[in-house]
C-alpha cells in the first residue's frame, strides 16, 4: 500500500508510536552528565518557544429545511450542467493563472445545495415606488438590513443566502447584500451587476466616522456665467477711470499674494487635519474582500458609468479610492472575469464586457457586444476577386454552422419570489430603529409612526470628533397632524427654525424664533404660503420694537408693510390682565404699492407713512417715466381727530404738496378734505391690520403650544391596522350586521307556539289535536283582523266627531274670529280632512287584503309539515 493512501487512523498511531519512543530515548539520555557544549545547546534551544494558533470555527447559522421550497434542496438537471460548466471554467482559470485568488461561483445556499451565483440574482420590481428608483433602493437596501461582516476578512464567504431569506432575516453579509440590490436594480430596468473584489477597512466594516453625512454635504450650485451687456451705440459712457494703472496694479498684486497666503495656509491646515485624522495601517490592506454593485450606462437614461456602495446606499464614481480591485463580476445573465492590472485599485479600468482581451466571459452566450477585428476586413479588401467570393462563400458558410450550434444559457434563479408587506416597508430599520455615526455627526433613522411625534429622522452635528459638544439638531417628521416637517435646533445661538407643509390653518410654511423667547413680541420670522391666503401675506419679521410685512399679488398692489412699535407705559399698582392683549403701542407704520397702470403716476399712491406719535401723513407717489422726480403730499391731522362724532376742521396750513409737474391744475380744498378722510381711514384700517396680525400670531403660538403638547398623527382611511377610527367603524358595521341578523331570526319564530304551549308542546299531535290547532289558529287571525278593522273605524269615526264639533265652533264664532283664527281653523280642517281620508284608505284596504291573508295562513297549515298529514 502506497503512503498516499494510508488514513488518519493509521497516520495518528505512527505519531503516536514515534512521540512514545522518543520520550523513552530522552529519559535515557537524562541519566547521562552534559558536556559544557551540550548545556549551551540546551540554552540556546531554550529561547525557542512556539505558541500553537487558537482556531475559532465559525458556527454557520441553521434553517429549517421544511420552510423552504424543492428548489432549494435540489438541482435541476440544467443547474448541475452549469455547475459542472462552472467548474470546469474554474480549473481551466487555476491552471492558466495560478496566481490568482479562487473565484466566487458556487456558493452553497441556507439548504446546504450548491448553487451558482447568477441564478441566485431574482430580478423583481416591487409595488412600492420608492423602489423604482437607484438612490431609493439602495437606501432601502442598506436601512433595512444588519451588517454580518466577512469572517475572516480575506476569505470568500462558504454560503450566500438568497435574497427572499435576506428580506426575512433582515441582516446579511456584502454579496447578500449586493445580491438583493442588484435584483431590485435589474427589476426596476437597470444595467446592474454584482462585483466581487478588494475595499479598504472602512468601507468592508462600513465605518463611516471619518466620513461627512451625504444631509451635511452642500449641492454643487450651477453658476450661471454673467452676459456681457451689449453697448448700445447711443449708450452713454461711462466716466474715465482717473485712477493710476500702475497703482490699481500693485494693489491687485499685494491682494493676490494675500489671497495665495490665505489660501496656503488653508492648504496646511487641511493636510494637517487629514493627517491627524488618517485611519491607523491596516494590516489586510488589499486583502479584504468586498462585494459592490455596478451601474452601467444606457438603461433607464443612466448617463455614465457608477457603483453603489451596499452598506451605506451612496454612489462613488468610477476612480473611487474606497474599492482596491475587482476580480469578478456577475448579473442574472453571465459571469465575467477581470483580466485588467488593480495595482493602482479601480482608476483607469474598462468596463466595456463586451472586450474580450480585458474581461473573460463564461457563457458564450454574451449579451454584450464583442469588439470586432479590423484585421479580416483588411485582408478582404487585399484580395482578388475570386478569392474574395471563395472566402466570402467559406465565411458564410461557417456562419450557419455556428447559427445552427446552440449554447449552454442559464437557467432560471431557484430562489422564491421576493414579498416585503407594506408594515415592513414602512419598518424600514431592523426593530424600527438604525444608529449610523458619521464624522462630526450621528444620525438616528426611525420607522414611521414607530415615534408618537411621527419623529423619522435625527441628525445631530457635533463640534468634536468625539460627539461631546452639541451644535445643531436638525430633525425630520412625518404623518403628522400640525404638518410640521422638518425642525432644525441651533444649540449654539438658541435658534429655531420649524417647517411645514401646505394644509395648516392660517398656512404657515416656515417659522424662526429663538428658544429663550418663544412668546409673542419677540425676534421670529414667519413664513406663509401666500397663494392660500386671502391677503396674500408671503413673510412677517417681527422683533420687540418692529414687524415687516411683505405681500404678493394683492388687488391693491400692496406689497410692503412697516411697523415701529414704542414703550408701553408703566403704571404703578396692579397691571390689568387685559393690558397685554391690546398690544403695543405704535409710533410709525409705512405701506409700499406696486405701480397700477390704470392711474396716472401723480394719483398712483407709491408710500404712505403714518407718523402716529406726531400726527402727520406723508403720501410719496410713483415716479412718471419721463421724470426724475416723484409727487409728495404731507397732511397733519386734525386736533380732535380721534374724538368719535366730532366735526373735523381743516385749513390750508394742514397740508403741503410737491407737485413734479407745475402745470397740472392744484387740487381744491373740498378735494384736499376728502383726501384727508380717506387718509384717516387708511390709518383705522392700517393699525387694525396691525392689530389682527399681532393676534394672529398669539394664535399661532397658542397653536404650536397645544401641538407640541399633545401631537396627534394622521393616519390614512385605507391603513386599518392603525387607523382606529376605522376600526371602531367597522365594528360598528359587523354589530349592526349582526343585531339585523338576529331581529330576522325572530321575526322567524314560529307561529304554532303559543297554541303548542296550550297542549304542553307534544313531539306528535293527534288527529283530533291537529284539526283543534288549525281552528285556533285560524279563529285568531280572524279575530285579529276583526279587531284591526274595528280599531280604524274607532279612529275614523273619532277624527270625524272632532272635526265636526270644530265646524260647529266655527259657525258660532265666525263672525268675531280674526283673520289669523281663521287661517289657523282653515288649516286644521285640511289636516283633518287628510287624517280621514288615510284612515277610509286603510279601512278599504284592510278589508281587501283581509280574506286573501285567512287564505294564506290556511294553506300554510296545510302545508306545515306538523299538520300537513291530517288535511
Amino acid at each position: 500500500m502506497d503512503s498516499s493512501e494510508m488514513n488518519e487512523g493509521e497516520i495518528h498511531q505512527i505519531d503516536s508510536d514515534d512521540v512514545i519512543k522518543e520520550e523513552d530515548e530522552t529519559e535515557n539520555e537524562e541519566g547521562e552528565d552534559l558536556t559544557e557544549d551540550a548545556e549551551a545547546l540546551k540554552a540556546e534551544l531554550a529561547k525557542i518557544v512556539v505558541h500553537p494558533p487558537s482556531y475559532e470555527q465559525s458556527l454557520m447559522e441553521e434553517f429549517d429545511q421544511a420552510e423552504f421550497s424543492p428548489s432549494y434542496k435540489d438541482n435541476l438537471p440544467k443547474e448541475n450542467l452549469v455547475l459542472q460548466y462552472a467548474e470546469n471554467f474554474r480549473r481551466q482559470m487555476v491552471q492558466l493563472y495560478r496566481d490568482r485568488k479562487p473565484l466566487f461561483l458556487n456558493p452553497v445556499n441556507e439548504c446546504g445545495v450548491e448553487k451558482f451565483v447568477c441564478t441566485t440574482i431574482r430580478p423583481t420590481l416591487l409595488e412600492f415606488k420608492e423602489l423604482y428608483n437607484w438612490d431609493g433602493a439602495a437606501e432601502f437596501v442598506a436601512d433595512y438590513l444588519n451588517i454580518e461582516p466577512l469572517k475572516p476578512e480575506y476569505e470568500l464567504p462558504k454560503r450566500l443566502i438568497s435574497p427572499s431569506t435576506v428580506l426575512k432575516r433582515q441582516k446579511g453579509n456584502c454579496f447578500e447584500y449586493s445580491t438583493l440590490l442588484c435584483s431590485l436594480l435589474i427589476g426596476a430596468g437597470y444595467d446592474a451587476y454584482v462585483i466581487s473584489g478588494y475595499a479598504t477597512k472602512e468601507t468592508c466594516l462600513a465605518d463611516e466616522s471619518r466620513d461627512i453625512c451625504p444631509l451635511l454635504k452642500k449641492k454643487e450650485e450651477v453658476q450661471e456665467e454673467a452676459r456681457k451687456k451689449e453697448m448700445k451705440k447711443y449708450n452713454v459712457k461711462p466716466p474715465r477711470d482717473l485712477r493710476s494703472k500702475f497703482e490699481l496694479k500693485q494693489e491687485s498684486k499685494k491682494e493676490a499674494e494675500k489671497q495665495a497666503e490665505k489660501e496656503k495656509q488653508r492648504k496646511e491646515e487641511e493636510e494637517r487635519i487629514a493627517e491627524l485624522e488618517k485611519p491607523p495601517p491596516d494590516p489586510y490592506f488589499g486583502l479584504r474582500i468586498h462585494a459592490w454593485v455596478l451601474v452601467l450606462s444606457g438603461k433607464r437614461e443612466v448617463p455614465e458609468n457608477f457603483f453603489i456602495e451596499p452598506f451605506t446606499g451612496l454612489s462613488h464614481p468610477m476612480d473611487s479610492s474606497n474599492y482596491l480591485g475587482i476580480e469578478s463580476v456577475w448579473n442574472n445573465v453571465n459571469y465575467w472575469v477581470n483580466m485588467q492590472d488593480c495595482s493602482e485599485g479601480v482608476k483607469g479600468l474598462s468596463f466595456d464586457l463586451g472586450d474580450s482581451t480585458v474581461w473573460e466571459f463564461m457563457f458564450p452566450n454574451n449579451d454584450k457586444p464583442l469588439l470586432k477585428i479590423p484585421d479580416a476586413e483588411d485582408d478582404l479588401n487585399d484580395m482578388d476577386d475570386d478569392e474574395r467570393k471563395y472566402t466570402s462563400s467559406s465565411i458564410s458558410t461557417d456562419d450557419e454552422e455556428h447559427e445552427v450550434e446552440k449554447y449552454l444559457d442559464m437557467p432560471p434563479s431557484w430562489v422564491d419570489a421576493l414579498k416585503l408587506s407594506h408594515r415592513d416597508f414602512q419598518m424600514r430599520c431592523p426593530h424600527g430603529k438604525k444608529t449610523k455615526v458619521y464624522k462630526r455627526a450621528k444620525l438616528e433613522k426611525f420607522a414611521h409612526y414607530l415615534m408618537k411625534d411621527g419623529l423619522i429622522s435625527r441628525l445631530s452635528v457635533y463640534e468634536d470628533r468625539e460627539l461631546t459638544d452639541l451644535m445643531k439638531v436638525h430633525e425630520y417628521y412625518a404623518h403628522r397632524s400640525d404638518k410640521l416637517t422638518q425642525k432644525l435646533t441651533n444649540h449654539r445661538t438658541g435658534q429655531v427654525c420649524e417647517n411645514f407643509d401646505p394644509g395648516r390653518p392660517r398656512c404657515l410654511k416656515e417659522h424662526q424664533f429663538k428658544s429663550s423667547t418663544p412668546g409673542p413680541e419677540n425676534e421670529r420670522v414667519m413664513i406663509f404660503y401666500h397663494e392660500a391666503r386671502v391677503d396674500g401675506l408671503v413673510k412677517r419679521e417681527e422683533t420687540q420694537t418692529e414687524m415687516t410685512e411683505e405681500y404678493s399679488n394683492r388687488d391693491d398692489f400692496l406689497f410692503y408693510k412697516y411697523v415701529e412699535f414704542g414703550k408701553r407705559a408703566k403704571k404703578f399698582g396692579p397691571q390689568e390682565t387685559s393690558s397685554a392683549n391690546k398690544g403695543r403701542p405704535i409710533n410709525k407704520m409705512i405701506q409700499k404699492f406696486h405701480r397700477n397702470r390704470n392711474k396716472p403716476a401723480n394719483e398712483d399712491i407709491a408710500e404712505i407713512i403714518f407718523h402716529v406719535a406726531e400726527d402727520k401723513i406723508h403720501i410719496s407717489y410713483h415716479t412718471e417715466d419721463v421724470r426724475i422726480a416723484a409727487s409728495t403730499r404731507e397732511f397733519l391731522k386734525p386736533p380732535n381727530w380721534d374724538e368719535k362724532g366730532a366735526v373735523l376742521t381743516f385749513n390750508p396750513e394742514m397740508h403741503q404738496t410737491f407737485q413734479v409737474d407745475p402745470m397740472l391744475p392744484m387740487n381744491k380744498q373740498v378735494e384736499l378734505y376728502e383726501m384727508l378722510m380717506e387718509l384717516l381711514k387708511a390709518e383705522e384700517k392700517c393699525r387694525n391690520e396691525v392689530r389682527d396680525s399681532q393676534n394672529e400670531v398669539r394664535n399661532i403660538l397658542d397653536d404650536r403650544t397645544k401641538e407640541e403638547a399633545a401631537s396627534e398623527l394622521d393616519i390614512s382611511v385605507y391603513d386599518t391596522e392603525r387607523n382606529e377610527k376605522a376600526k371602531k367603524h367597522r365594528r360598528e358595521l359587523e354589530r349592526q350586521q349582526l343585531e339585523e341578523k338576529m331581529r330576522k331570526q325572530e321575526m322567524d319564530i314560529d307561529y304554532l307556539a303559543p297554541f303548542l304551549a296550550k297542549i304542553g308542546n307534544p313531539e306528535k299531535l293527534s288527529k283530533q289535536q291537529a284539526f283543534s290547532l288549525k281552528e285556533e289558529c285560524l279563529a285568531d287571525l280572524k279575530q285579529r283582523l276583526i279587531d284591526k278593522a274595528n280599531l280604524i273605524q274607532a279612529r275614523f269615526e273619532k277624527e270625524s266627531q272632532e272635526l265636526e264639533k270644530k265646524q260647529a265652533w266655527y259657525q258660532q264664532n265666525q263672525v268675531s274670529m280674526g283673520k289669523e283664527d281663521e287661517e289657523e281653523y282653515l288649516t286644521y280642517c285640511k289636516e283633518a280632512i287628510f287624517r280621514i281620508h288615510i284612515l277610509d284608505l286603510r279601512l278599504t284596504r284592510h278589508k281587501e287584503q283581509a280574506p286573501h291573508k285567512y287564505m294564506q295562513l290556511e294553506q300554510k297549515l296545510r302545508n306545515d309539515e306538523r299538520l300537513s298529514e291530517f288535511f
